[in-house]
């Protein structure tokens, strides 16, 4: 798989970094499930080329509540190291 183009690693970066910034804070589970849903739905359209960096071939990375925040924190890591 090709390397993603840093556009694209920008747009995930910059997405993801608001999304995370809200779910650490927030005490709403209502709100986190919101946030692991729009993400979920972000990672289901994203680079193919991007997700297969990020997840290294787990497929259910950043699609399920368990341990999600972590995984968060480390998607955010790895596109930094991208930039």
């Amino acid at each position: 798989m090709s390397v993603p183009d840093h556009h694209i690693i920008e747009q995930a970066y910059a997405f993801f970094h608001q999304k995370e910034r809200v779910y650490a804070h927030s005490t709403s589970e209502r709100e986190k499930d919101h946030i692991e849903d729009a993400i979920a739905s972000y990672v289901n359209v994203m680079s193919p080329a991007l997700y297969a960096a990020l997840s290294e071939g787990n497929n259910a990375y950043l699609k399920e509540h368990d341990g999600f925040g972590e995984q968060l924190r480390d998607a955010l890591e790895k596109m930094e190291r991208m930039l």
